[in-house]
Formats: structure tokens, C-alpha cells, sequence
């Protein structure tokens, strides 16, 4: 962190349209005022909650057909995701899904992610749709909300996590997957996510694995790589020592590359650059991302390496190839980010609360069956911005539900 407030101030006067603004006499003037950002944030979203990314064209015939299991009826509750509302995916989920089960009704308060565990905690929401995993914070307080203060401790409540669509490969906003960038002239072409976990990790007692603390992903300070050299390069490269970049520790990208990479740590490289998206540097006003300084930091620096997705790639810089340690290294594209090959993907998700002992309401349980069927996968296809799931990821998800009654 000690070199982050010069290469903030390097970034700036190196946009793009910082420069354009110097040109004209002026200096941009910019804020991360949460307010401001809220506001830019919107003027992306507008523009890409209409556009359609991908044309149809992965193969889901080998999903199973949506077939009620039974008729049902009521209000079905959804606080969460905004961004399948924005794109009006769940409109069309929703008036599909009447067609088969015309006694249900929706009420949907999806304005972020962030709102989806009040609602389950509060018992005001049946469904929580998330563009994201669930933060320790929101476990842990479904956890206690179900305890209910007694003496015990135990919870009357679990909760149920059904993956409902793969993120995209390249959409702001929409779960894109994540990457690892190196300056173009950098000779590596992939890592481990071992060798990740040595490059941005740190020394570790344990790590999270959900709510339970496993000491079992402990690791010592003889696994961190700090220089070029110890991940095979040589010459020149050798004795070089590796700059990190990435996101400030708010930001769910970081939590995301912690429980994958990190083992649910949060023990991060000491010299870890964070940054987080700002507002004024852009002439129509919208967000300049994180990810957009990262990639700027990563195409200035030859001994950069920075993690974020694939939006904000540029000539500067290239991404990296991953393995988890069994067979060949996977490049982040479309095909490999929808086949689920590629490590570090994205997924979409709804999160249930349910009693212990007693089945998933059944009109919840429905309409997940319908957002896993060819139908619901259909929709997510032709909406063009997140990805259907494959076959064999939907079926395992409806086996998971399928396995709770």
C-alpha cells in the first residue's frame, strides 16, 4: 500500500481523458464520493442493460424441459440482483413461468445484491437473487438470525444455494469472470492457482471454508514468490520483484479471489496497490473502474501483475492461461468461460431460506426448476449478458434441490 498514493496520482495524468482535459486547459476534476458514483455507475448500466453481447449460440438442447412437478399458487418474493431486472430477464422468466403455474404472482425489490440476505434474514423476501457469492458477514448473520437467541445456539434455519446461470465473459455489471494481466512485454503465458496463491497470498494460520475455520489451509512464508525468477523467467527478469495490483478489500472482486485462490484467508501480498473505481475522468460522465486503473497500472509497470476482468483489457497488457494444478492451463475466452473449464468464472446465484427437516416451499421450488430448465436458460441465452448453464451444471443443481424434500 506504501506506493499507492503516487501511482493514484501517476494513473490520473495518465488517462485518457484526463488528457483531454489537460489539452483544453483544465484539470478533471474527480471524486469517489458514493453518491457520485451511484450516479455514473447508472449512465454505463443504462447503455448496457439493452444491449445484447452474445447471439445465441451455445447448444442447450441437452437440458431437460420445464414440467411442473405440481400446480402452485401465492406471491413469490424476490429481494436482490438488480441487474436481472435491469435487463428485464426476470420479466421474461416471470411472465414464462405464469404460463405454466397461472397462481403466482411476483412482488420483486431488486435494487443489489447487497439487499438479498436482509430480506431472507428479515423473512420479507423467498428468494435472494445474487450476481455474486455470499459474503461471510451475510452467512454469519443468517446463521444467528436462525438461532434466534436461544441458549443453545443451534439454528432452526439452513440455507440453500442454487447456482442459476454462469456470469458473462466480458459484460460490466453482469458477473463477468475474472482474470490475472501481466505487462505485454512479460514472457509468461499462464499460472497455477498455486502459484497465484504465492504471488498475492501471504503467510496464513487457516482460511474460511464457508462459516467453518479450516487450520488445515495454513501455509508458511517459505511459499511466497515475490520475484519474477521463482516463477521460472529468466535473464533479466530474474531478480525482479513482482507488483501487485488489485482491488481495496470493500470491493466483492477481492473476496471472490480470496476464497479461491487464497483459501478464505484474507491474508494478501504486503504490497498489494488497491484501488477503486472514481468518477469525472470521462467526458459523458459515466464510472471509470478499478479494473481500468489496474489495467493501466499493469501496461505502465513490466513487472506488474493485476487481477480483474476482461472489460477492461487493453493493448498493454495480456491475460494469462490458469491451471488448478491437473491438466493444461485454460485461456479466458467465451467458450471456455460458458463450458465452465476456465478456474475463475463467475456465477449467478438464488439463495433460499428454509426450516430444518422441512421442505423448500414449493412455488419456490417451481419457479428454480423452471430458471434451471432449457426454457429458463433459453431466456438467460437470448438475453445476451450472462451465460446459460451447461447440461451437467444444470442437473446438478436440480439434483441439489431435488435432494432437499
Amino acid at each position: 500500500m506504501k506506493f499507492l498514493a503516487l501511482t493514484a496520482a501517476l494513473l490520473l495524468s495518465a488517462a485518457p481523458s484526463a488528457s483531454i482535459a489537460a489539452e483544453q486547459g483544465a484539470q478533471p476534476e474527480t471524486t469517489r464520493d458514493a453518491d457520485a458514483l451511484s450516479k455514473a455507475r447508472a449512465i454505463g448500466t443504462k447503455i448496457r442493460k439493452v444491449k445484447k453481447f452474445y447471439e445465441p449460440q451455445f447448444d442447450i438442447s441437452g437440458l431437460e424441459s420445464y414440467k411442473p412437478q405440481q400446480q402452485v399458487s401465492g406471491t413469490i418474493r424476490q429481494w436482490g440482483n438488480n441487474y436481472i431486472k435491469d435487463s428485464g430477464l426476470v420479466d421474461v422468466w416471470e411472465a414464462e413461468f405464469r404460463k405454466h403455474q397461472p397462481g403466482i404472482q411476483f412482488s420483486d425489490n431488486l435494487y443489489s445484491s447487497a439487499v438479498g440476505f436482509p430480506g431472507l434474514v428479515a423473512n420479507v423476501a423467498d428468494l435472494a437473487p445474487m450476481g455474486r457469492q455470499a459474503l461471510w458477514d451475510e452467512l454469519k448473520g443468517f446463521e444467528r438470525e436462525g438461532a434466534g437467541g436461544g441458549d443453545d445456539g443451534a439454528s432452526s434455519t439452513e440455507l440453500v444455494e442454487i447456482v442459476m446461470a454462469t456470469g458473462s465473459f466480458d459484460v460490466r455489471g453482469w458477473t463477468y469472470a475474472l482474470g490475472f494481466f501481466v505487462n505485454k512485454d512479460n514472457p509468461l503465458a499462464s499460472l497455477s492457482m498455486e502459484q497465484l496463491d504465492g504471488i498475492f497470498g501471504a503467510r496464513r494460520d487457516g482460511g474460511w471454508d464457508g462459516l467453518t475455520w479450516r487450520t488445515d489451509w495454513a501455509r508458511g512464508p517459505e511459499k511466497n514468490i515475490r520475484t519474477w525468477g521463482q516463477l521460472g523467467l529468466k535473464g533479466k527478469w530474474a531478480d525482479k520483484p513482482i507488483h501487485v495490483y488489485g482491488y481495496n478489500a470493500k470491493y466483492h472482486f477481492q473476496d471472490e479471489i480470496d476464497k479461491k485462490v487464497l483459501k478464505g484467508s484474507s491474508k494478501w501480498n504486503e504490497d498489494l496497490r488497491a484501488y477503486s473505481n472514481i468518477t469525472g475522468l470521462k467526458k459523458d460522465g459515466s464510472l471509470t473502474a478499478g479494473g481500468e486503473l489496474i489495467m493501466n497500472a499493469v501496461a505502465a509497470d513490466p513487472y506488474g501483475i493485476g487481477y480483474t476482468g476482461m472489460p477492461f483489457a487493453q493493448p498493454g497488457g495480456k491475460v494469462l492461461a490458469l491451471s488448478t494444478g491437473k491438466g493444461a492451463p485454460v485461456p479466458l475466452t467465451l467458450k471456455t468461460v460458458q463450458d465452465r473449464s476456465y478456474p475463475l468464472l463467475r456465477d449467478v446465484y438464488y439463495y433460499v431460506k428454509k426450516q430444518k427437516g422441512k421442505p423448500i416451499d414449493p412455488k419456490v421450488k417451481e419457479f428454480l426448476r423452471y430458471v434451471l430448465s432449457r426454457e429458463g436458460q433459453a431466456a438467460v441465452q437470448a438475453d445476451g449478458k450472462y451465460l446459460p448453464l451447461t447440461p451437467e451444471a444444470a442437473k446438478e443443481q436440480l439434483a441439489k434441490l431435488d435432494a432437499i424434500d
